[in-house]
């Protein structure tokens, strides 16, 4: 693997790395915001994280939702009215337990989902594609780290359907539950 100098210091220098780092999020960032214009008119980012993780978990009680997106149960629930009267989410009755209610995403919530994920996809390839097969290497085995010491696991394959958390933890699985 190349050795790389950091700008404003060695490859030692936790703060050069931390700033690095920022860029590189503010990047990711930008990427995600171009990737949701096509939907920005009925679907915030935090929304969109609401379609991902009930992409993701199935349909879902609104207090684990809550938990899962580390927001207080009220806030989620105007998320989910959002979501339910942009037809992307719906609510049905729990059939093991009639007194819970879950939500769920409905086909149009699904394709929401596939479509910013693919334009997201789509622009992160365009970036990769730019750099050698040494950085491309490099980039992999840097991030891999990254995301291993952040605890995020690996996002899919592009042939593969299933779906991942976006940016947080499942806190139910963290706590062994």
């Amino acid at each position: 693997m190349r050795e790389y100098d950091l700008p404003g210091g060695d490859m030692d220098d936790v703060d050069a790395v931390t700033r690095a780092v920022l860029t590189a999020s503010r990047l990711l960032v930008a990427v995600s915001a171009r990737s949701l214009a096509a939907v920005e008119e009925r679907l915030t980012l935090p929304q969109f994280r609401m379609l991902v993780v009930l992409s993701t978990r199935g349909a879902t009680k609104l207090v684990v939702l809550a938990d899962l997106l580390q927001v207080a149960p009220s806030t989620a629930m105007r998320m989910v009215d959002r979501l339910i009267a942009a037809g992307l989410a719906d609510r049905q009755t729990n059939p093991d337990n009639r007194r819970e209610t879950l939500l769920r995403l409905t086909d149009e919530g699904r394709r929401t989902v596939a479509e910013v994920t693919a334009r997201r996809r789509a622009e992160i390839t365009g970036i990769v594609e730019r750099l050698d097969v040494n950085q491309r290497v490099a980039l992999v085995e840097a991030l891999t780290a990254f995301n291993e010491a952040g605890s995020e696991p690996l996002a899919p394959a592009a042939d593969d359907a299933g779906a991942y958390p976006l940016g947080w933890v499942d806190t139910a699985v963290k706590r062994g539950a």
